[in-house]
């Protein structure tokens, strides 16, 4: 898997699958066409709460015969095994977009719609994954990882399919669908710092300090990240100011999460990945890491860090601000995604073949083997 162009499908097309129509939608940004290729991270990733590390990754098989089936694992904190929790009654195939929930004590998850899906079903869990509580958004949520976010307080933030940003005011509130519009691409775009970075796309949203909605997109103008913070009354640039030496490059956030002191950042500026972090308003920008072979994966660790998986079995890593980008041990054949291990700097490599998940621990230089997970997948039912 590579980053992927954003997708855009012919609406007569799209005219022609009433039914699917909610995976045609494409985000209408300016009128004008841009000359920025779009891309975004591909959903699967890891993320760190209180409770424990979660992953979301595919398996089974061919995505055109709808065999693919989108699986969500946990490891509590304090254990050392994955325990697959994925909520079940709902088709996973479009795939699952995760958040941590009010203080880090649930989980938030997303289905984004398939087959005949027009809607978003989430579901929420206290308890490590064990129990479930349904939700709806009555809209369809963006393919992105970080197209949902939940603040301390609760707020919820949405990010759909068409670049819109829809909000509710409390987690319980997202559950029962209580949703409102916050601000559409148009919006965003037209807005001054949208029109100062030639806003295209929104492919992530998170919160900053004080509970403060953040989208973060892909900008043509050269040189400027797009991470933007909503004030109540506006929207405000809210990104770092790249080195002069990215003044060519156009900018695109891959992901944006929330930090202890601020946020977090993973920014494509050409063909290079640059990590960012900020601290009640001042950002820190990593030096660059070569994205080749393109990024199949990516993620945060709760401390800021953060992790790809590249091309040709590459991986690189990055802890806080003022470190440097590592080089891990080439991965397991299968992986499909990395999440932050039970020791300092570890992590673990989650490989699929089919329905069999293996776990390896990365420790002393190699990856070991840990443990293996078959998950009951039944081919043929989402068709």
């Amino acid at each position: 898997m590579r980053l992927r162009p954003a997708p855009r499908v012919l609406a007569l097309a799209c005219a022609g699958l009433a039914l699917l129509a909610a995976g045609c939608g494409s985000q209408a940004a300016p009128a004008t066409t841009p000359s920025l290729r779009v891309q975004t991270a591909p959903l699967s990733t890891s993320l760190v709460t209180p409770q424990g590390t979660w992953a979301v990754t595919v398996m089974g098989g061919s995505a055109a015969s709808h065999n693919n089936f989108w699986q969500l694992f946990v490891r509590p904190v304090g254990a050392s095994h994955w325990s697959l929790v994925t909520p079940e009654g709902v088709a996973d195939n479009g795939g699952l977009v995760a958040a941590s929930g009010t203080g880090g004590t649930s989980l938030l998850v997303g289905f984004r719609p398939s087959l005949e899906l027009a809607y978003s079903p989430l579901a929420t869990s206290a308890d490590t994954g064990k129990n479930w509580t349904p939700g709806l958004l009555d809209a369809a949520l963006a393919d992105v990882p970080d197209a949902m976010a939940v603040a301390p307080s609760g707020r919820t933030l949405a990010l759909l399919s068409d670049g819109s940003i829809d909000e509710a005011a409390t987690a319980g509130a997202a559950t029962g669908g209580q949703w409102s519009r916050l601000s559409t691409l148009s919006a965003l775009a037209a807005s001054a710092p949208g029109r100062g970075c030639g806003l295209v796309a929104v492919n992530a949203v998170s919160f900053g300090p004080n509970n403060v909605p953040m989208a973060a997109g892909s900008c043509e103008r050269r040189g400027v990240a797009g991470i933007f913070a909503d004030t109540g009354s506006a929207w405000q640039a809210a990104g770092p100011v790249l080195p002069a030496g990215f003044g060519g490059d156009q900018i695109q956030v891959l992901g944006l999460t929330s930090t202890k002191e601020g946020n977090a950042a993973l920014l494509l500026a050409g063909d290079e990945l640059l990590a960012a972090w900020s601290d009640r308003g001042h950002w820190t920008v990593s030096g660059p890491d070569a994205a080749s072979g393109g990024v199949s994966a990516s993620g945060f660790g709760a401390d800021g860090s953060v992790w790809v998986l590249l091309g040709g079995g590459r991986a690189e890593a990055i802890g806080e601000a003022g470190s440097a980008w590592q080089a891990l041990p080439p991965v397991p054949a299968g992986t499909s995604t990395l999440a932050p291990g039970t020791s300092s700097g570890g992590y673990d490599a989650l490989a699929v073949a089919g329905s069999r998940l293996t776990v390896w621990q990365l420790g002393a230089g190699a990856w070991t083997k840990a443990q293996v997970i078959s998950v009951p997948i039944q081919y043929g039912s989402s068709s």
